[in-house]
């Protein structure tokens, strides 16, 4: 039994891929940071040592450092080092922050959060599309909505038809800000197996439903209908995928241990 937190250098693989080793060492040191195994106010090694372990130069692993920093998960002092920050700093849009949240997600309370927030955005958005759209723009969403129809015996060619549906009422909102956070919050997850889930047997059709709705509280201008036809297919699609007792992915180390 090791008493005492374990070394930063033992968490980390020795084995980088050849090439891009700086963006394999923000990498590994974003899951570390994420999955707990380095903690708010922990220290990262001296800069010697850790390009030492990476095989890397010390300019490589100084950019690296740069780059976590960049993405709020450490602060550099001088004097102090680079110290891990807690999580409400982290910038949780960016990619491999977003990517590595969702793939070390073990209870998906990530996916739970991100489903929320785009709930809400989308919803916003799909309420300002039934406030003003022009024939043109309804036609598109109608179109995506047929194509959906045309695919719904080919999974993968119907969820890119969904995915199609989404990003043009986001297009269509005309608010940018919304859909630029929103589809980095998609795009992320459909990537990922666990947003993916498991299909019920009658998810199309509910899906295909859903959609319509949507599609017709915008054609009659309905801004509460679109709403909460939008809120309730996003919230109720998740739930349906939703695996409710996902297996923990393997860890080197306790994610809650605590400092010494």
């Amino acid at each position: 039994m090791v008493n005492g937190p374990i070394p930063v250098t033992r968490l980390i693989p020795r084995r980088l891929p050849a090439g891009r080793l700086g963006v394999a060492v923000v990498a590994e040191l974003v899951d570390l940071i994420v999955t707990g195994q380095l903690q708010e106010g922990d220290l990262l090694p001296p800069e010697g040592p850790l390009s030492e372990h990476f095989g890397v130069s010390r300019t490589v692993l100084r950019e690296s450092v740069k780059r976590l920093e960049e993405k709020g998960l450490v602060t550099v002092s001088q004097g102090r080092g680079t110290q891990v920050r807690a999580p409400g700093y982290w910038n949780m849009l960016d990619p491999v922050v977003l990517s590595s949240l969702i793939d070390n997600d073990e209870s998906v309370g990530v996916l739970d959060e991100l489903t929320i927030v785009r709930a809400s955005l989308e919803s916003a958005m799909a309420g300002a599309v039934a406030g003003s759209h022009s024939t043109d723009e309804l036609r598109r969403l109608e179109n995506a909505l047929t194509t959906m129809r045309e695919s719904e015996s080919e999974t993968d060619s119907f969820r890119q038809a969904d995915v199609v549906f989404h990003y043009a009422l986001m297009e269509i909102s005309g608010n940018r800000l919304a859909e630029n956070i929103a589809k980095q919050l998609y795009k992320r997850a459909v990537e990922s197996s666990r947003y993916q889930g498991i299909d019920p047997p009658d998810a199309v059709a509910l899906t295909l439903k859903e959609h319509q709705a949507i599609v017709d509280a915008i054609a009659r201008n309905d801004t509460a209908a679109a709403e909460l036809s939008m809120h309730d297919h996003i919230h109720g699609s998740w739930q349906r995928r939703r695996l409710s007792d996902p297996t923990p992915r393997p860890r080197g180390r306790a994610r809650g241990r605590k400092k010494k």
